[in-house]
């Protein structure tokens, strides 16, 4: 198993995670994630948007979800600290942001399935699949609009993100 970035996870050794990990996310149209409001949005990259941090944790007990989904993680943004979540709202996936800390999530004693995401890296890119709600996925459509969930993965909609870690860590590193 590998964390977000393609690194090795030793297989139960129960390392803590003390702090998730951090990084931006953008889409294939270099559309990057900003908050608006309890918003998550996609607008076109430039030096005057200042993109959201988004937030990474693995979930402590995968062998308890659907195996070969790929890895299981929580997903959020730092500031302020939410977390994003899978709803059935009216009978509709909906993705939503939560007031909840991911690390709370991480520290459960079994896995909460409504924030959790079954991250597949594909060369660059990664995919985020609903664990509450199976065949559906974070996307992004056109410029300011939400972030939300489709079942039509890679078809009408841009399901394939980058998440850029080496802008946060090179701030741990120089720190």
């Amino acid at each position: 198993m590998t964390d977000v970035r393609g690194v090795p996870i030793p297989e139960r050794t129960h390392e803590a995670v003390n702090k998730p990990q951090t990084g931006k996310a953008s889409d294939l149209s270099q559309q990057v994630w900003i908050l608006q409001g309890l918003t998550l949005m996609t607008v076109p990259r430039s030096d005057s948007v200042a993109p959201v941090t988004v937030t990474v944790a693995p979930c402590k007990y995968p062998e308890s979800l659907e195996q070969g989904k790929g890895v299981p993680i929580y997903l959020g943004i730092q500031d302020p600290e939410m977390c994003l979540s899978c709803e059935d709202v009216e009978g509709q996936p909906t993705l939503q942001l939560k007031d909840q800390k991911i690390l709370d999530l991480y520290n459960q004693a079994e896995p909460v399935k409504p924030c959790l995401f079954y991250h597949v890296k594909t060369g660059a890119t990664s995919t985020f699949e609903s664990a509450a709600f199976p065949g559906w996925f974070i996307t992004s459509s056109e410029r300011g609009q939400p972030i939300f969930l489709t079942s039509d993965q890679g078809r009408m909609y841009n399901t394939a993100f980058n998440i850029d870690f080496s802008v946060e860590l090179s701030r741990e590193v120089a720190a």
